[in-house]
């Protein structure tokens, strides 16, 4: 049996802006992306804190420090600037790899700084 497990997130993150003529997708950060174990082109699950809104697009990789969370296309009318969301993204994998299997945690603060990450049940890092 093949399961769907969360893979990564990044938590807390705000939303910069939006771009509603793009063709779609979230530009995030690549320094971000690095410390939180996502790739370009991934496909993201993103829940919005401040209405309640998810939906899925796919991982543009934005510039390095630059801190950009931007929703694109019509993603954009899904979270505004400066809304909270919670990026994540999923592996799928087979029983025995699920039960060693420890996500990676990005927590940044309210300017898009990464605080501290973690895998899923070991100690946080701190980043700040």
């Amino acid at each position: 049996m093949k399961l769907h497990l969360l893979k990564s997130k990044i938590h807390n993150a705000i939303v910069t802006s939006g771009d509603l003529e793009y063709e779609g997708s979230i530009t995030i950060d690549s320094e971000l992306l690095e410390m939180a174990q996502m790739i370009p082109n991934e496909k993201v699950l993103v829940v919005n804190n401040n209405n309640g809104e998810r939906f899925e697009t796919y991982i543009i990789k934005g510039d390095y420090g630059s801190r950009v969370i931007q929703l694109n296309g019509a993603a954009a009318r899904c979270a505004l600037p400066g809304d909270e969301i919670i990026i994540m993204t999923f592996a799928v994998m087979d029983e025995k790899e699920a039960g060693s299997h420890k996500p990676m945690v990005l927590i940044v603060d309210r300017n898009n700084n990464p605080k501290r990450r973690h895998r899923v049940g070991e100690e946080d890092e701190l980043l700040s």
